[in-house]
């Protein structure tokens, strides 16, 4: 029977839905008005409904962290706050054992005409604690939020971020079994931040249970034991936090794809309405080459056509094309042309710039002592880079076919966009390889604690 009762989960939803109704109809200026007309009844009735949640089942065993992640209205936190019993499922049961403390609405209690140490009075008690537990906990809640010198002024005072730390001091004090924090740690500075990760890693080494509600797959891989993955009100995967993270971004990435290849489809077709032939002779404000005005970024296509881009294609490691990479990966640009007559005078130019316009490399081929020599009907040009030590970002391409002298063929002025990806979020354009050392006497804790 013990044995029984130590597998019981501290939380448990199955098979939960919770359906919210959108109400439509005139707005009234006064009750009067509105019965005057007698459609108060007819304007109040749902006339839309959308489930927040549908059918979702998860279990979270005691004395483990358990995170919940998804994109904006996934229903994350319509699942916290059944969790918290702020609202009710519409379908299914939510059981949750042991005293609960909440991080959704911090400081939900506060009144801002009194002082936050009358708060801190009051919102102990709404979450539970006695007079006596609160006065014995009470230096630790200030100290922790860091308002000893503010604890008498009317909350009113308070800019939003003493506000959140006051709210948070209060309710992990509580002293739970179970700890629910839906995106707290977007309040406050970066020092309060690593104080709050502290604080829940000392709440896992004590077997507290933890429900995590974030959009940071970094804390979800670190912190939790296993992962919950809610899109569009639907479970698609839990388990390993790892796992599920990876299945997450392999599906974000997927989107981004499609979006990326739209955008440039679209910036292509606009750009390509552009005038050819003798028309190109009379464009002299644009620049001529991606090397020779970089910072005049103004998308479009201009060029005689005489020689024709007629595809350009990023493609990955297998040779497809591709438009989200990641940090070291290769890629490789292929540029299709078709050239009406053949020439003996002509330069592949490439120019790569970041989303502020700013660019990154820029080299063309006549750059790289290439003398041209022919070019005749359907050709093509490969630019691979083995490693692309770039920074997470935006970028687009400039690409090119000019003579020598820098009479375009043929210029696509920042049409072509794709994304890099990382896992570290360092900032900048360009990663160089590099690694750190240091002596014996400095030093860090495993990933997994920090």
């Amino acid at each position: 029977m013990a044995g029984g009762r130590r597998m019981t989960p501290a939380i448990e939803l199955a098979n939960v839905s919770k359906i919210y109704r959108r109400y439509g109809g005139k707005q009234f200026s006064t009750l009067k008005s509105a019965l005057l007309q007698r459609s108060i009844l007819r304007d109040l009735r749902p006339n839309e409904t959308f489930p927040a949640l549908t059918d979702v089942s998860f279990k979270v065993t005691k004395g483990t962290t358990y995170g919940v992640m998804g994109p904006n209205g996934s229903g994350k936190s319509t699942a916290l706050k059944l969790v918290a019993g702020i609202t009710k499922p519409t379908s299914g049961t939510v059981r949750v054992e042991g005293r609960i403390s909440a991080l959704i609405e911090l400081g939900a209690g506060f009144h801002p005409e009194i002082s936050g140490r009358e708060n801190v009075f009051i919102n102990g008690i709404m979450l539970g604690l006695t007079k006596r537990e609160i006065q014995e906990r009470f230096d630790e809640i200030v100290d922790f939020a860091e308002l000893r010198e503010f604890i008498d002024a009317p909350v009113k005072t308070y800019s939003s971020g003493m506000y959140m730390r006051l709210g948070f001091a209060v309710a992990i004090n509580v002293n739970p079994d179970v700890l629910l924090v839906d995106e707290v740690l977007a309040v406050g500075d970066e020092g309060f931040t690593h104080k709050c990760l502290d604080k829940f890693a000392e709440f896992k080494r004590s077997n507290k249970t933890i429900l995590l509600v974030t959009h940071s797959l970094g804390l979800i891989e670190r912190f939790c034991d296993e992962a919950l993955w809610l899109d569009n009100g639907r479970a698609l995967s839990h388990g390993d936090p790892k796992r599920v993270v990876g299945a997450y971004l392999t599906k974000v990435e997927e989107g981004e794809e499609k979006l990326l290849a739209q955008t440039t489809a679209r910036a292509i077709e606009i750009a390509s309405r552009a005038p050819e032939g003798d028309d190109a002779r009379e464009r002299q404000d644009q620049p001529a080459d991606p090397t020779s005005d970089m910072f005049q970024a103004t998308e479009g296509r201009w060029g005689s056509r005489e020689v024709e881009i007629t595809d350009v294609a990023c493609l990955d490691r297998d040779g497809q094309p591709a438009f989200v990479f990641h940090s070291g990966d290769p890629i490789a640009v292929r540029v299709k042309v078709r050239a009406s007559q053949p020439v003996d005078d002509f330069v592949f130019g490439i120019g790569l710039f970041n989303a502020d316009g700013v660019c990154c490399y820029g080299t063309n081929t006549y750059l790289e002592e290439l003398a041209p020599q022919r070019l005749s009907g359907e050709a093509e040009a490969t630019f691979a880079i083995d490693s692309l030590e770039l920074v997470e970002g935006t970028y687009k391409l400039d690409i090119a076919i000019h003579k020598i002298d820098g009479f375009p063929y043929d210029y696509h002025r920042l049409l072509y966009t794709f994304r890099v990806k990382s896992r570290i979020h360092d900032v900048g354009i360009y990663r160089p390889r590099h690694q750190w050392t240091f002596t014996p006497n400095i030093a860090f804790k495993p990933p997994t604690d920090r």
